[in-house]
């Protein structure tokens, strides 16, 4: 085992990898990456991390900033509920911890967004506490490396495993190494073994087995939907509405406009779904185009319109908020990525 743990410092340390988060090894820049990197590749993060960096020195910046600021640094990166659990943990940490994410492994799982993983890779790498980060990069290489198909019991075997890597070495390394491995080299399709430094040492390479631990994942069907929305102006403004918070998506800007029944064409959905849901009459001018996106639990096909307010006085029956803004104003404020591309389509920049 001494000798694995060996050959992975030496491997991560001549690779040295450059990501941003690593120039520094706080808790606090361990934490923002890790839960960025959640579903998320790493080429994608670092844009997003920079930019977070930029705007945000410190916690207590966090936590005294707007979740509309926020979500508009988070913009296009998904899975949005990650960035209201560090708004509200900004909080918590200022309120309860002085501003210091906590440095025991009991008080961080308590913390709104911060799991076993996330606790874990903060602990270990900021603060060289033996704690096995393990997530889906993590198993899979421990799987193949000690032959384990026991897949129910992958988690407790694989931090056994990752503990005893750890003795007598930094788990910040052994953690790091790991992860590095399983995202360069060990990954789930055509692994490169042949460039791996653990291959001499790998059950599933000795045994020609590789396929046997590649701990796939079950193909998850996501429901499509068809949508209609509106660019309604009034005054050369647009109305736009904000989702409510708890529900996908939560807390971003939108077009007003919602989901086709059965059998219904688009131009009735969005008059329909407009008395409903602000109470207006509205004037359908022109077909914008379509807008075909998959977000992580659903897809769908987004029709948009042009379209002029007739009678009525908007009121956010369905949403938290509704506005009227200048088209010049979209950069303002965070929508979803299917919205800029509707945006895009219909010419209109937000840059």
């Amino acid at each position: 085992m001494n000798r694995q743990s060996e050959i992975l410092t030496k491997w991560y340390k001549k690779q040295n990898y450059s990501m941003p988060w690593r120039k520094y090894n706080t808790s606090y820049h361990i934490w923002i990456s890790e839960i960025m990197l959640q579903q998320t590749k790493v080429n994608t993060v670092i844009k997003y991390y920079n930019t977070w960096m930029h705007n945000f020195k410190n916690i207590e910046s966090i936590a005294s900033s707007s979740i509309d600021n926020i979500l508009k640094l988070w913009e296009g990166l998904g899975y949005y509920q990650r960035a209201h659990n560090i708004h509200e943990t900004s909080k918590t940490i200022i309120s309860k911890y002085n501003g210091r994410l906590p440095e025991t492994y009991e008080e961080l799982i308590l913390l709104k967004g911060i799991g076993d993983y996330t606790a874990s890779a903060i602990l270990s790498i900021s603060n060289n506490q033996s704690y096995p980060a393990i997530d889906g990069n993590l198993k899979r290489v421990i799987a193949r490396l000690a032959g384990i198909d026991d897949f129910k019991n992958i988690v407790p075997k694989s931090k056994e495993y990752v503990s005893q890597l750890m003795d007598n070495y930094k788990p910040s390394i052994i953690n790091q190494s790991i992860m590095d491995l399983g995202r360069e080299i060990c990954i789930s399709k055509n692994p490169k073994c042949t460039i791996c430094p653990l291959s001499s040492q790998c059950a599933a390479y000795i045994q020609k087995s590789i396929s046997r631990y590649s701990l796939k994942s079950k193909h998850k069907v996501i429901p499509n939907y068809d949508v209609a929305v509106g660019m309604i102006w009034k005054d050369n403004q647009i109305l736009i509405s904000k989702r409510k918070k708890k529900g996908l998506l939560g807390g971003l800007w939108e077009l007003p406009g919602g989901k086709l029944e059965a059998g219904e064409k688009y131009e009735d959905c969005l008059n329909r779904e407009l008395r409903e849901e602000l109470s207006i009459d509205i004037k359908i001018n022109k077909k914008i185009g379509i807008i075909k996106h998959k977000y992580s639990h659903f897809s769908i096909n987004m029709t948009g319109y042009n379209c002029n307010l007739i009678s009525g006085n908007p009121k956010p029956l369905a949403s938290d908020l509704i506005k009227w803004i200048n088209i010049d104003e979209i950069s303002k404020y965070a929508f979803p990525k299917s919205t800029l591309k509707l945006f895009l389509l219909g010419g209109y920049t937000f840059e």
